[in-house]
C-alpha cells in the first residue's frame, strides 16, 4: 500500500505542474497537426495524370492514316490529345523542351514513338496506347487480306479506355501523413519522459521534502518504486489521451490492436524514465542531467524518424525506430509478433538503468 500511496502522491504532484502537463499533451498534438497537414502531399502515393499532349506527323498510307484518326478520337475521351505537327516543326525538339509529352510519326505503314524523359508516366501511357493501336491495326491488316468487309468491325470502338491498369500486389492500407506523425509524435513524447525521470528523486531534494519522506514509516525501496510507478502511470495516461485525440479528432489510423500498441508505448515510457533516473545519479547536478537527456532525446528523435523518415544503420539504434517500425507492422500487417522484440529491448534497457539507479540510491544516506 505504501508504494501505491507514493505513486498517487507523485501523480498528484505532476498533474499540478501545468507546464509538464501542457508539454506532454499539447506539444505532440500541435506537432502532429502541423507536420501531418504541411507534409500531406509527401505521403500521397496516388499519381494523377490527365490532359496528355501528343504531337504527331502523318506521312502514312491512306488506310493507316484513317485508322489513326479513329484512334485519335477515342484517345481524346481518355484525356490524351493529339495535335498534328506543321511541316516546319521539329517534333523531337518540342518533346525535349517539354512542350509535348510525346511525339508520334506515321510513315507508310510504320509508327515511331518518341517519349519525354522528364514525364516518364505520361510517356509510358502514350507508349502503351500506341502499342495497343498498332496491334489492332496489324490484326485489321491481316483480316483485310482475307475478308476485307470485316476490317471496319475490327477497327471499331470497343468502348474500353483503360489502356493501362495498375494492380497492387500489396493492397494493404499505407500510412498517410497524419497516420505517420500520429505514431511518430506519440513515441517521441514517450521518450521525452526521460526529462521527468531526471528530477524524480532529485526533485525531492531540491524541494526539501526528502527528509520528510525518509522520516515517514516508509522504506526507501518503497519510495523509489512508488515514484517510478506514479511517473509511469502519469505518462501512460498522457500517451493514451494523445492516441485517442489523434484517432478521433485527426482521424489517424491506429489499426485494431490498440492494446498491444499501448503496451509498447508504456514500456518505452518506462525505458525513458529509467534512463533519465539513471543519468541523474551519474551526474553531479540536475542541469547537467537535463542537458544530457535533451541532447540524447533530440538525437534519438531526429534519427528515429520523428520529423521525417530516415533510413540506415544509425537510425536502427534509436528506440523510436524500434517502436515506430513495430507499431506500423502491427497496424498495417497485423504482425503482433513484432511487438515482442521491442518490448523486450525496452524492458532490458530499463532494467539496466534502474539497476544503476538502485545501486547509487542505496549508497546514499538520504534520497
Amino acid at each position: 500500500m505504501s508504494i501505491l500511496t507514493i505513486a498517487l502522491k507523485e501523480m498528484k504532484h505532476t498533474y499540478r505542474d501545468i507546464r509538464a502537463l501542457a508539454f506532454m499533451l499539447a506539444f505532440p498534438i500541435l506537432l502532429m497537426f502541423v507536420l501531418g497537414t504541411a507534409l500531406s502531399n509527401v505521403f500521397d502515393s496516388k499519381i494523377q495524370v490527365s490532359n496528355i499532349q501528343v504531337l504527331y506527323q502523318d506521312n502514312a498510307s491512306q488506310v493507316l492514316s484513317q485508322s489513326f484518326k479513329s484512334f485519335e478520337e477515342q484517345a481524346r475521351k481518355a484525356g490524351i490529345h493529339f495535335t498534328k505537327a506543321e511541316p516546319h516543326i521539329d517534333g523531337q525538339k518540342e518533346v525535349k523542351q517539354s512542350n509535348y509529352d510525346g511525339y508520334v510519326v506515321l510513315k507508310d505503314n510504320t509508327i515511331s514513338v518518341y517519349e519525354s524523359t522528364k514525364n516518364s508516366v505520361e510517356g509510358s501511357i502514350i507508349q502503351g496506347m500506341v502499342t495497343a493501336f498498332a496491334d489492332k491495326y496489324n490484326v485489321a491488316e491481316a483480316v483485310a487480306k482475307v475478308k476485307p468487309d470485316q476490317v471496319s468491325q475490327v477497327l471499331a470502338e470497343t468502348g474500353k479506355n483503360d489502356y493501362i491498369k495498375s494492380v497492387s500486389l500489396h493492397s494493404a492500407k499505407q500510412p498517410g501523413a497524419m497516420d505517420y506523425y500520429a505514431i511518430a509524435m506519440t513515441t517521441m513524447i514517450a521518450l521525452y519522459g526521460a526529462i521527468g525521470g531526471t528530477s524524480l528523486i532529485r526533485g525531492e531534494r531540491t524541494r526539501n521534502t526528502a527528509d520528510r519522506l525518509l522520516a515517514s514509516p516508509i522504506r526507501k525501496g518503497e519510495i523509489f518504486a512508488g515514484k517510478i510507478l506514479g511517473s509511469v502511470i502519469f505518462n501512460a495516461i498522457c500517451l493514451m489521451l494523445v492516441v485517442l485525440f489523434s484517432k478521433y479528432v485527426f482521424k489517424a489510423y491506429w489499426g485494431s490492436h490498440l492494446g498491444i500498441i499501448f503496451l509498447i508505448l508504456v514500456t518505452e515510457s518506462l525505458l525513458a524514465i529509467s534512463f533519465g533516473l539513471g543519468v541523474s545519479y551519474l551526474t553531479k547536478t540536475g542541469q547537467s542531467a537535463r542537458t544530457i537527456i535533451m541532447v540524447a532525446v533530440q538525437v534519438a528523435s531526429f534519427f528515429g524518424g520523428a520529423y521525417f523518415q530516415v533510413s540506415g544503420f544509425i537510425p536502427s539504434l534509436s528506440p523510436l525506430t524500434w517502436a515506430n517500425q513495430a507499431i506500423n507492422k502491427i497496424i498495417y500487417s497485423n504482425d503482433l509478433a513484432a511487438a515482442l522484440p521491442v518490448i523486450g529491448m525496452n524492458l532490458g534497457i530499463a532494467f539496466i538503468m534502474l539497476l544503476i539507479a538502485v545501486i547509487s540510491f542505496r549508497r546514499k544516506e538520504g534520497l
